[in-house]
């Protein structure tokens, strides 16, 4: 049924990121430099969280699946961007539905996933006495289970609207990946209801995260200036810094891209932007977590030492 009804084309051409031939080899080293970091840096937190048991706590148990998500998001992109690098990057019709469907399973599961992580300071935070209680196993593994529903739901509305279009023979997708906006350039057939699910989906996948994000941290900053000492008020502060930052960068680059009419944000701007949830995000996601937090670097050092050691 997709190959009759869905397209006229059977492969689509990446574009890739620049047409530029001098800069495609010091880019290509460049991002296979960053998509290095985000696998190193991602499965070493992974394996950091398995390992230590004191990390076996609801805050681990998210930033352990946001650095399993990290990591599969990057790897779902990376590879075949490096590819248009060097030579003609040709991918099939079928490629680039799989590529878009766990493209936007990942993003959306990451932005729900981060909200899942503000919930857990919040109560932390707020309401110390009640927290072994409202983030028990139990619960956690629900608010897992949303988390990749979530994804699911949002990654099937896309991609199942994707394939019910016509692409026309120019195949040329004017991006590194098969995202939504450059696919729907490439359409020769009616776009508004893809337009229509673009602006209700992401506006859900953006929106609640961003508010749910919001009144966690407006509640604990109103907690934090609420103690009376320095150093428990910097010790606050310094748990919940990590993830404002790592909220900031993913949710601020995906709303530029997405949530802007195309008329004010062109094509060739649009995949530099993208950038940032793509491929930057992924890979300063365990660096900001390791860097700013104690109890990381603890583990990496008891961690190494028995290595060391043995």
């Amino acid at each position: 049924m997709v190959s009759e009804n869905s397209s006229s084309v059977t492969e689509f051409i990446l574009a890739g990121l620049t047409d530029q031939p001098g800069l495609r080899i010091p880019l290509f080293f460049l991002f296979l430099g960053f998509y290095m970091v985000t696998v190193v840096g991602n499965l070493g937190l992974i394996t950091l969280i398995g390992l230590n048991s004191h990390l076996h706590t609801p805050m681990y148990f998210f930033l352990f699946n946001l650095s399993l998500i990290d990591f599969c998001y990057s790897t779902v992109i990376t590879p075949k961007m490096l590819v248009s690098f060097v030579s003609k990057n040709i991918i099939s019709y079928a490629g680039c539905m799989t590529q878009l469907f766990f493209f936007l399973f990942f993003v959306v599961s990451e932005s729900f996933i981060l909200s899942a992580m503000a919930y857990d300071r919040y109560v932390a935070i707020c309401n110390p006495l009640v927290y072994a209680v409202a983030m028990s196993p139990q619960v956690c593994f629900l608010l897992l289970v949303g988390v990749y529903v979530m994804g699911f739901a949002g990654a099937m509305a896309h991609t199942a609207c994707m394939v019910r279009l016509n692409f026309c023979a120019n195949n040329l997708v004017n991006h590194y990946m098969c995202d939504i906006l450059p696919l729907l350039e490439r359409s020769c057939t009616s776009t508004r209801v893809n337009e229509l699910v673009v602006f209700i989906v992401v506006g859900i996948d953006i929106g609640v995260p961003t508010v749910t994000i919001f009144i966690s941290y407006a509640l604990i900053l109103s907690s934090i200036l609420r103690i009376r000492s320095t150093e428990g008020r910097s010790k606050a502060f310094s748990t919940c810094s990590s993830h404002i930052i790592a909220v900031s960068l993913f949710f601020g680059s995906g709303a530029f891209m997405y949530l802007k009419p195309s008329s004010l944000l062109p094509m060739n701007q649009g995949k530099v932007s993208s950038l940032f949830y793509t491929i930057v995000v992924p890979m300063f996601n365990p660096l900001i977590y390791s860097l700013r937090n104690k109890d990381v670097k603890v583990a990496l050092k008891k961690t190494l030492s028995k290595n060391s050691f043995s």
